[in-house]
């Protein structure tokens, strides 16, 4: 007798759990298509012509001076560190891979922290807060 009544008990305990699925085909979404987009009569709209020329009307500087407020006022130091490094030697681009340009030697233990796999070390962890 107490297993029926615990089994009835379990059986009106489900149903509500149970009266959710029956909504569920009406739930499923619908497909359908959309009216296909239409230009109307009254539009005169032609092509630009791929060689148009844009009116050059000064748009470009006029966005950059919106988004970064135009031209920053220089600082002394910066100014200074400017206009005493002096002019850049010609052709110092193409003398930069020269095997007689003298570099600095590094070492082993930078290159091997730049060859090092990222992840956590043996004995140290990075961890970021937050």
């Amino acid at each position: 007798m107490k297993t029926k009544s615990a089994l009835f008990a379990m059986a009106i305990a489900t149903l509500p759990l149970l009266s959710g699925c029956s909504s569920a085909g009406d739930a499923a979404p619908m497909a359908g298509r959309a009216a296909p987009l239409v230009v109307p009569p009254d539009f005169a709209l032609e092509p630009t012509a791929a060689t148009a020329i844009r009116p050059a009307d000064g748009g470009q500087e006029q966005v950059l001076d919106a988004l970064f407020g135009g031209i920053a006022p220089r600082s002394a130091a910066e100014r200074a560190i400017s206009t005493t490094s002096g002019n850049a030697e010609m052709g110092i681009r193409s003398s930069v891979g020269d095997p007689q340009t003298n570099t600095v030697n590094k070492g082993s233990i930078t290159r091997d922290i730049i060859a090092a796999p990222e992840g956590d070390g043996q004995t140290a962890q990075a961890v970021i807060p937050g």
